[in-house]
């Protein structure tokens, strides 16, 4: 994997560089934010293609406004995710990619087979589970709970109220716990563990 030599470099600083002609800059906001794009993308859509898709119109995107950036306004991962989330959100809507039918995560050579089955498993039933919340409350719980942002941050992407972020993501994790509390023995989860 590349080595990003601009790694003490703000987001917004890059996005300048890039828009002034430094494409190593680009390079390295490339290499930056491409896996947290991908990753947002494949939670909201639940398919790999898709998601690498999405990811890369999303940052074709930030290239064209790059020129138009104004440093200090919006952190740049703040508009990316909100561009990510209303791309799936057009797909979600069109019908496409919400398919379950692979989740093809990378294995862990350390782990035994059996740990990986069990690890597939569970993310196959948070997936799933995940695709039954209505849309904004899957952007809220996967940007909140999988993409680690605090409310205020999640509020900016989905354009609403921290208070409406937190109502979307108390509502998200009781349907969720609905759906997945059958499922606790199967995936190995335990009472006291």
């Amino acid at each position: 994997m590349p080595y990003d030599t601009q790694a003490d470099i703000p987001d917004d600083a890059l996005l300048v560089l890039y828009a002034n002609g430094d494409q190593s800059a680009a390079r390295s906001l490339t290499l930056r934010l491409t896996p947290r794009v991908f990753s947002h993308a494949f939670r909201m859509l639940g398919d790999r293609a898709e998601a690498e898709d999405v990811a890369q119109e999303a940052l074709i995107r930030l290239w064209k406004i790059a020129p138009e950036w104004r440093q200090g306004e919006a952190k740049v991962t703040t508009w990316l995710y909100r561009v990510v989330a209303n791309l799936c959100t057009d797909r979600l809507r069109k019908g496409r990619g919400v398919g379950l039918d692979t989740i093809a995560e990378p294995e862990d050579d350390a782990k035994g087979p059996a740990q990986v089955m069990q690890d597939r498993a569970r993310l196959d039933a948070l997936q799933a589970a995940l695709n039954t919340l209505p849309e904004r409350q899957r952007q809220a719980v996967v940007l909140r709970h999988i993409e680690g942002l605090g409310n205020p941050e999640i509020a900016g992407i989905l354009e609403i109220s921290v208070e409406a972020v937190e109502s979307l993501t108390a509502r998200g994790k009781r349907m969720l716990a609905k759906a997945l509390a059958g499922q606790k023995e199967a995936l190995g989860y335990s009472d006291d563990g």
